[in-house]
């Protein structure tokens, strides 16, 4: 992938993290992989072919967006995770199989309705965390995505929940590729490569650990950055 002076590539089945302070290009640099934007420079390719106008749609259903403000209906739980799905086509199991790995089954069903529960208006009868979970729940329904992207996805959640909430997307298939932004370094703790960005540019590329070890020489920039 390359966008002006940020180039970087990566494999199917990685774990990428990225990192940088408001207006670094974290969201920009999302916006150019989901084809969402053109690249004014550089080009985006998959599997050695240009992302073009010809191309976009068919990439983009390869992915699924996770960002930090979900977007909810006034339907039921089951039509919210399972969302664009049909009714009557709708996986009840695969629903409740989501439900469980983003940690909201129990709560769901200690309701009288289960998952037949209606949200109401963007989701107003739910807490924030339950909310995020839901739409956690929604990506991992569905099941024929290649790419995970998780923007601030676990930011409402309490740490307890956000670890359980990693674990059971750590743990999904090997050849999905999941790429992750967060200010919580605890929760990039699986990538194989933190990007952090500065400017529209790559400042650093490197593991987990390394990027940790180094940013806890930093004890300002972890203490605001990092909570």
């Amino acid at each position: 992938m390359g966008a002006g002076r940020t180039k970087f590539h990566y494999k199917k089945g990685s774990r990428i993290g990225f990192v940088g302070s408001t207006g670094s290009g974290k969201s920009t640099t999302l916006d150019l992989m989901m084809s969402l934007l053109d690249p004014i420079k550089g080009t985006i390719t998959v599997d050695g072919k240009s992302i073009d106008d010809q191309t976009k749609q068919a990439w983009q259903k390869n992915i699924v967006h996770v960002p930090q403000s979900i977007y909810l209906t006034d339907a039921t739980i089951a039509e919210n995770i399972a969302f664009g799905v049909p009714k009557d086509e709708i996986d009840e199991e695969s629903v409740k199989a989501a439900a469980a790995k983003a940690q909201i089954a129990e709560f769901i069903e200690s309701s009288s309705k289960g998952y037949n529960a209606i949200v109401g208006e963007r989701g107003i009868r739910l807490s924030g965390g339950q909310r995020q979970r839901i739409g956690i729940a929604r990506a991992l329904y569905k099941q024929k995505a290649t790419v995970l992207i998780f923007d601030e996805a676990t930011s409402a959640l309490d740490s307890r929940t956000e670890k359980a909430v990693m674990k059971c997307i750590d743990d999904l298939k090997l050849d999905l590729t999941i790429i992750i932004i967060s200010h919580r370094l605890s929760t990039l703790s699986n990538c194989d490569v933190i990007i952090q960005l500065e400017q529209g540019k790559i400042l650093l590329k490197e593991s987990y650990k390394q990027f940790s070890e180094r940013e806890k020489t930093k004890t300002t920039f972890v203490k605001n950055t990092y909570t």
